[in-house]
C-alpha cells in the first residue's frame, strides 16, 4: 500500500511539471520602458509651451513682482549705509509686504502648473496605455511589464520604441 501512495503521488507531481513548463513556456512576455517613452514624444514639449501660455500672464506678474522684491533688498543692502532708520524701516516693511504678496500668489501659480502638467501627464500615460494593449494584441504578447520593474529583459522582448512611435503619430 505504502508504495502505491508513492507511485500515486510521484506520478502526480510528474503530471503537474509537464503540463506547467509548456504552460510557462508558451506565455509571451514583453517590456516597456514607460518614463523613456514619456520623454521622448514630441507632444511633451507641446504641452510645455501650452501650459506656458496659458499662465503666461500670471508668470509675468510674479516674475515682475520677484524682480521688484530683488531690487527692493539689493537696494536695501546698498543704501542700508546711508539710510535714516525710519527709511529703512519702511523699506524693510516694504519687502516684507511684497515677499508675502509673493507666497500669496507665486505658491497658488506653481500648484495650478503642476495640476495641469498632471492632466496633460496623464492623458500621454492614457494614449502611452492605448499603444501598448494594441501592440500586446496584435503582437500576441500575454503579459506586458514596465521595463524599470524588470532586473533583466532580452533588446527583443522591449517594445518601448514600438510604442513611442505609435503614440507620436496619435494627437
Amino acid at each position: 500500500m505504502k508504495t502505491f501512495t508513492k507511485t500515486l503521488l510521484a506520478g502526480a507531481f510528474l503530471s503537474a511539471s509537464l503540463v506547467s513548463a509548456p504552460v510557462m513556456a508558451e506565455q509571451k512576455i514583453a517590456v516597456v520602458d514607460v518614463q523613456a517613452v514619456i520623454q521622448s514624444l514630441p507632444q511633451l514639449a507641446d504641452i510645455q509651451v501650452r501650459i506656458q501660455e496659458e499662465f503666461k500672464d500670471q508668470i509675468q506678474a510674479v516674475n515682475s513682482k520677484q524682480e521688484e522684491f530683488n531690487f527692493l533688498v539689493q537696494k536695501l543692502q546698498r543704501e542700508s549705509a546711508t539710510m535714516s532708520e525710519d527709511e529703512q524701516k519702511a523699506l524693510q516693511e516694504q519687502i516684507i509686504a511684497l515677499r508675502d504678496e509673493l507666497q500669496q500668489t507665486g505658491q497658488p501659480l506653481q500648484q495650478s502648473i503642476e495640476r495641469r502638467q498632471g492632466e496633460e501627464r496623464n492623458k500621454l500615460l492614457g494614449l502611452i496605455k492605448q499603444a501598448i494593449d494594441g501592440i500586446a494584441a496584435k503582437e500576441d504578447y500575454d503579459m506586458v511589464l514596465n521595463a524599470t520593474a524588470v532586473p533583466f529583459a532580452k533588446t527583443e522582448h522591449d517594445i518601448s520604441q514600438k510604442v513611442q512611435e505609435q503614440v507620436s503619430k496619435a494627437k
